[in-house]
């Protein structure tokens, strides 16, 4: 199939089509069909607001109008469509069922980003009836980048809500160090790694230049007791390094680093180890250990990927499958997602917490009213890329937006309210307002004389006729008037009358304030509603000061 930029015929058809048989359309349901046309998944950010603009055109058009227009589109679409599982291709060399594992680092909870590999692998056991082994990759770490205690909780938590079902038994690395070390002294036997004192630096112009250092060249009988004196040793005093060809064409394969010393103490274990394995080290035992066959990764640990071969070419192992994931930037306009930035955010106090929506996090997700159908998805659908890509967040919104839209109930807020006075009217009157668009329900409104609108609004329109949205119009102004003539072409307006305090935490982290309609008052914590023209929205519950708090999820 020849490679097409200029998609506009198939969007308009797919668009159209959905439109035709739900009553509107969405992002989320065009896109994928995309894919049999010749669509690169490296093009998806580009094409996605092409997508939108059809999307919200279709959407305004009449039945009428979207029958007329189907018939000049409809050649376009591809009756027989590719499976739903266009993002997850069969995996080879599968046999009997698969083992696969997801392996966390705690340093703390998993965000947006972490999830999309350990989802993978989740969705691949379900596909081929496998299993999923949970291990804690909790070695030392970096001082940069230590273990939380309370992370190992957030990866589980995480994971549950996730669906991604793991072996009972769960795997902490820091519990297997004496497996390690028996693998490291056979290693040393067999002439395969050696114990290096050399400085950080000097090793480095080395390697560069292809040589060996003198610590490489002791017999096996020594290395093996400077193995056991590095038990002893100080941080940065020793490391155990692999073996490998000094003319490597990559200067970073040579003589990596198998084991180090480290005094800081680890939450679990506290100072009982010191000396402590690179994870290649550890992956290259466990995933020969517990039996895995496919390794789901990304890109970014390919050359860990060459240190586990080697080390099973040791040891005359079988290889797993190793799958190589190009990464995936999530593009967002709130914040960049960073475990590591989120980590010192957190404990700074500059986060409310791991759910702080900053963080991206799971948790986070979770309080915003994000589900897990839509998160899994967005996944499927990325798929497994080769190349790096950039997605944007909105198409994990509008799979969100397309499962909660039937159900959200609507409701009115407004933010940073300014009260004006409707001149001619009684003191009360109760209105009728449709619960949702496409149901019948209609939620009885109490509206008083006096009436608030957004402090947006109330600068905007000032003087102009304007349609409070569901109401009536009036000429705003400090007195505002209400006209007799409906005009459909004039600006329509969020208020509320009878109200409750209200906030809305959003993803930049700050918050909106503003007033809710009283019908807010019968919600349960959880729900998740429509703030019309304004936003879906989790309700997170009634504060101290009675203010109903909501989360934002997305437009």
């Amino acid at each position: 199939m020849a490679k097409k930029t200029n998609f506009v015929d198939e969007i308009y058809g797919y668009a159209l089509k959905n439109a035709i048989e739900f009553g509107k359309t969405d992002t989320s349901k065009v896109l994928p069909k995309l894919f049999q046309h010749g669509l690169n998944k490296k093009d998806v950010g580009k094409i996605i607001p092409k997508i939108q603009e059809t999307v919200d055109k279709i959407n305004s058009w009449d039945a009428n109008l979207r029958n007329l227009q189907y018939g000049k589109y409809k050649k376009y679409i591809i009756e027989h469509e590719i499976s739903e599982r266009v993002g997850l291709p069969e995996l080879p060399n599968v046999k009997g069922k698969p083992v696969f594992r997801v392996a966390p680092f705690p340093s703390g909870a998993l965000h947006l980003g972490n999830a999309r590999t350990f989802l993978l692998n989740a969705m691949y056991a379900e596909k081929y009836n496998g299993k999923v082994i949970l291990v804690m990759d909790d070695t030392i770490g970096s001082a940069k980048k230590p273990i939380t205690p309370e992370a190992y909780g957030l990866i589980k938590d995480a994971l549950k809500w996730l669906g991604v079902e793991y072996d009972k038994k769960i795997i902490y690395k820091s519990d297997r160090l004496e497996i390690y070390y028996k693998y490291a002294k056979e290693l040393i036997k067999k002439d395969k790694a050696y114990v290096c004192h050399c400085p950080q630096k000097w090793l480095q112009q080395l390697r560069v230049q292809g040589k060996e250092c003198g610590c490489r060249q002791f017999p096996v009988s020594i290395q093996l007791l400077r193995w056991e004196a590095m038990f002893d040793a100080k941080e940065g005093e020793a490391t155990l390094r692999l073996k490998t060809d000094m003319k490597h064409p990559n200067p970073a394969f040579r003589d990596r680093v198998l084991f180090k010393v480290s005094q800081r103490e680890h939450p679990r274990k506290k100072n009982k180890y010191r000396v402590w394995p690179a994870l290649e080290m550890s992956w290259a035992i466990d995933d020969h250990l517990l039996g895995i066959t496919h390794i789901i990764r990304g890109n970014d640990l390919s050359i860990e990927s060459e240190m586990e071969k080697y080390i099973w070419d040791i040891f005359g192992w079988t290889h797993p499958i190793i799958v190589h994931l190009g990464l995936v930037n999530v593009d967002t306009s709130e914040a960049k997602m960073s475990k590591s930035k989120a980590q010192r955010e957190v404990q700074s106090g500059k986060f409310i917490g791991w759910d702080d929506p900053r963080t991206w996090s799971v948790q986070s997700l979770m309080r915003r009213g994000i589900l897990k159908e839509a998160v899994r998805e967005f996944v499927r659908e990325i798929g497994i890329t080769k190349q790096d890509v950039t997605i944007p967040i909105d198409s994990l919104y509008a799979a969100n937006r397309r499962m909660i839209d039937a159900h959200a109930l609507r409701y009115f807020f407004v933010e940073n309210g300014r009260k004006i006075e409707v001149d001619g009217k009684p003191e009360f009157i109760e209105v009728g307002i449709p619960v949702h668009p496409e149901k019948d329900e209609r939620r009885v409104v109490r509206v008083d004389k006096s009436i608030y609108i957004s402090k947006e609004d109330f600068d905007k329109y000032q003087g102009e006729e304007v349609r409070l949205l569901h109401l009536y119009n009036i000429n705003l102004g400090k007195e505002s008037e209400v006209t007799s003539v409906e005009n459909k072409d004039i600006p329509k307006i969020q208020w509320v009358s009878d109200s409750v305090s209200a906030s809305v935490m959003m993803p930049s982290g700050k918050m909106a304030m503003g007033l809710a309609e009283s019908g807010v008052k019968k919600l349960k914590k959880g729900d998740l509603i429509q703030f019309e023209r304004f936003g879906f929205v989790r309700f997170d519950g009634k504060n101290k000061d009675g203010t109903y708090e909501f989360w934002f999820a997305h437009k």
